[in-house]
């Protein structure tokens, strides 16, 4: 098993390039298995998580191949039954119920493991099959979705602490080749939504409206193969800006949407920094100090919680008293732990961090609880003193492609050796 020493103290410039999205290329290669034909992915990022995507398409008998970046999947004739033995390793291994049971009126998945970052169940998915006219059972740690058929039909996926972005990726799915029009209300706005829905819509699919909370589905009777490439990862980039915001002079990110990222750079730009863009790249320029904040996470478009750790990490050294609120995952917060074994001043108060910057931060053997939580752990071994440990790596590898050999080219000491 991996571990990361970071070597805190050298400044960040230069340019990054960033990677595909791993929120939109695991349900856009879930996609593939809606059709027959042969699809091509390209910016598929080169993740643990894609990985585990991968086995699960060839163990439902598609033809994969991968080369650069560039994924080929053909699903000539599948197989319904997605197992344990794979699909406790990705929460997101669900999204593939969605095209099975479009196409085969049947699936059967493992109930899926990944982060433990607090209850993320699958309930509105099922609701979302149900309205189809889908039936289920759970039994043996497994879910069971099936239908005769599946019909058109309004459904409201909007959950307790928000939208569901798989509910709504895997329930459109699972419409596309629905007979008559499904209407998805209470539906995922993210930017990952709409990757999918393009993807769709490539393949001959009628999804309108992704983007919005309303999206409309018109069912077709076939799908074909399609060509597309992935978004560029929001969460991959809002995270490179962090570093350089935290030891930065000038760090510049290129193949970006920075349309995708508006709540991250308002939040730091009212922290002091200043940020340049334009349609494809982002720079910001460090400037020694940022001024202390009060952020709370909610759905797209707001600040997302996949950049609240990180956020931590910053303003652990931010003069004055900072305040995030985490409103989609209350339980989000394993990071702080970690983060006050080297020297950070954090109280919780229920589903808020209370920050108070400290002068210095010291160099820690720490442990990685989430994917999130461990790239903010490396974030604050840039500024800390000495060396940080960060334990438990295989987190950070399942969403960030080569994090060390990035942040190395921009002037960082990070090492990876076995633990």
């Amino acid at each position: 098993m991996d571990k990361i020493l970071v070597h805190g103290g050298p400044r960040l410039s230069g340019s990054v390039r960033i990677s595909g999205s791993k929120n939109s290329a695991l349900p856009i290669l879930a996609a593939t298995l809606l059709t027959r034909e042969q699809c091509v992915i390209h910016h598929v990022p080169d993740l643990s998580d894609v990985h585990y995507m991968l086995q699960i398409l060839t163990h439902l008998g598609a033809e994969v191949e991968r080369a650069s970046g560039t994924v080929t999947v053909q699903a000539g004739k599948i197989t319904t039954n997605a197992p344990y033995d794979i699909v406790r390793k990705m929460r997101a291994s669900v999204c593939v119920l969605g095209p099975l049971l479009s196409r085969a009126k049947e699936a059967t998945v493992s109930l899926p493991g990944g982060c433990v970052i607090g209850d993320r169940p699958i309930d509105l998915h099922l609701k979302g099959f149900e309205s189809l006219g889908a039936s289920y059972r759970v039994e043996a740690g497994n879910v069971k979705v099936f239908a005769s058929r599946l019909n058109g039909a309004v459904c409201n996926l909007r959950g307790k602490f928000g939208s569901t972005v798989l509910g709504t990726d895997n329930v459109m799915m699972a419409a596309v080749l629905a007979e008559g029009t499904t209407v998805i209300e209470g539906a995922a706005a993210e930017p990952e939504v709409v990757d999918l829905a393009n993807f769709l819509n490539a393949m001959g699919a009628k999804v309108e409206g992704a983007g919005t909370r309303r999206i409309i589905v018109e069912g077709v009777a076939e799908l074909h193969g399609a060509e597309h490439a992935v978004i560029p990862d929001r969460i991959e980039a809002g995270t490179f800006l962090v570093a350089a915001a935290i030891s930065g002079d000038q760090v510049t990110l290129q193949r970006v949407a920075p349309s995708h990222l508006q709540s991250v750079i308002d939040a730091l730009r009212k922290a002091g920094f200043l940020i340049h863009t334009t349609e494809t790249s982002l720079t910001l320029h460090g400037n020694g100090a940022s001024k202390s904040l009060e952020l709370a996470t909610e759905p797209y478009p707001g600040f997302p919680t996949d950049m609240q750790a990180q956020m931590c990490a910053l303003f652990s050294r931010t003069d004055g008293i900072s305040v995030i609120t985490e409103n989609v995952f209350p339980q989000r917060f394993m990071h702080v732990s970690e983060l006050k074994r080297m020297g950070a001043a954090i109280q919780l108060e229920g589903a808020t961090a209370v920050i108070q910057g400290v002068e210095r931060l010291s160099g820690a053997p720490v442990m990685a609880s989430d994917l999130r939580a461990s790239a903010a752990l490396v974030l604050a071994g840039l500024q800390a003193d000495g060396v940080t440990e960060v334990n438990r790596v295989y987190h950070i590898d399942r969403g960030y492609e080569q994090i060390d050999e990035k942040l190395n080219a921009l002037g960082a000491q990070i090492e990876r050796v076995k633990a």
